[in-house]
């Protein structure tokens, strides 16, 4: 598996969170590792609110809370639409996120985990999980189709039974031919996610998510100083461009990171536009406030080789906002919330 690079923010407890994940994939592309082996998301709730088409899965990463008994295995899943028209301006209705989470004594993981010394043979990705919920062939995601001719494969979709028919399973059906092992180019290339730790620049030390929200608005005060049209764009611009020049200073040091981790702090913003406001950011079904757990980079979509004459699947950067408690919801997976902005047409 390809290795793709991670920032882990100013985490307290990373090697303890960087321990844990030794056991538990993070990783992009490819299928879903199921964390919870029961009541994974629906074919409803993954599907893309915009075209109603099964969004696939993009990435999970793997993060514990320390000291809190019911999260002690918490991996957080985000989905995509690969629909490129999906993906208008600042709209992220083509994206899911998931939190699963179990604590330390649970129906599916021995209470220690495994011996280093055994042997590392890797495992065949399962088509059915250990509860007895059967997954779609194509994407790893639940499946309640089955093959009408053979029923030895299920599919979550009519959408992705078509698929894998072209791809493999015209060959495969009804025959004692064993399954494909080259991956169907619908899902994106799997690649681990390697942590690296990122020390806070001194610079940067004191300021806080308000600071950095009274400066982004500052173009709000333009319309109270009887400011000339086209004064108020050259300040727009030249904010943005502060923004965006932070943002390239910041990742310098590491331009191939596809991921900044850093929960309860504050995203790395590319643009000055499409900020979300503490009121933007729903509560959690629990009632709790949600918190920013880690962004996506845009240069996860290099990786992904979505890029296209035409109409193509982007981002500025995806921010993902997790219950601060993260509640206990048992074994169920529990929506979150995620922020698509976009680069600036100056940019």
């Amino acid at each position: 598996m390809a290795e793709t690079r991670v920032a882990l923010g100013f985490l307290e407890d990373a090697e303890q969170w960087q321990l844990l994940s030794q056991q538990f994939p993070s990783k992009v592309g490819g299928k879903p590792a199921w964390l919870s082996q029961s009541d994974t998301p629906s074919l409803h709730e993954l599907s893309c609110d915009k075209c109603h088409l099964p969004t696939v899965f993009l990435l999970q990463v793997y993060a514990p809370i320390a000291g809190q008994g019911r999260s002690f295995h918490r991996t957080l899943f985000v989905f995509c639409c690969k629909t490129p028209e999906c993906y208008s301006r600042n709209d992220s209705r083509c994206l899911k996120v998931f939190r699963s989470q179990l604590p330390r004594k649970n129906n599916f993981y021995p209470f220690d985990p495994p011996s280093d010394d055994g042997p590392n043979e890797k495992e065949l990705e399962p088509c059915v999980l250990s509860s007895g919920v059967t997954l779609c062939k194509l994407c790893g995601c639940v499946g309640q189709k089955t093959c009408s001719k053979c029923h030895a494969v299920s599919y979550c979709s009519k959408e992705h039974q078509t698929i894998d028919w072209k791809h493999s399973h015209k060959k495969e059906c009804c025959k004692q031919v064993p399954s494909s092992a080259v991956p169907s180019t619908f899902l994106f290339p799997e690649s681990e996610l390697v942590t690296e730790l990122e020390e806070q620049p001194e610079e940067e030390s004191s300021e806080t998510v308000e600071d950095e929200r009274s400066n982004l608005d500052c173009s709000d005060l333009a319309d109270g100083l009887a400011e000339t049209e086209l004064e108020d764009m050259a300040m727009h611009e030249t904010q943005d461009s502060k923004v965006f020049q932070r943002f390239k200073k910041r990742i310098a040091s590491e331009p191939h990171q596809v991921l900044r981790y850093c929960r309860g702090g504050s995203p790395l913003w590319v643009s000055s536009e499409h900020v979300p406001g503490e009121k933007d950011i729903p509560n959690c079904s629990c009632g709790s406030r949600r918190i920013f757990e880690f962004q996506v980079m845009p240069q996860l979509l290099n990786d992904l080789k979505v890029d296209s004459p035409d109409a193509s699947i982007d981002w500025g950067t995806l921010a993902i906002y997790t219950c601060a408690d993260s509640c206990d919801q048992g074994n169920k997976y529990s929506s979150e919330f995620i922020w698509k902005q976009d680069f600036t047409e100056q940019i």
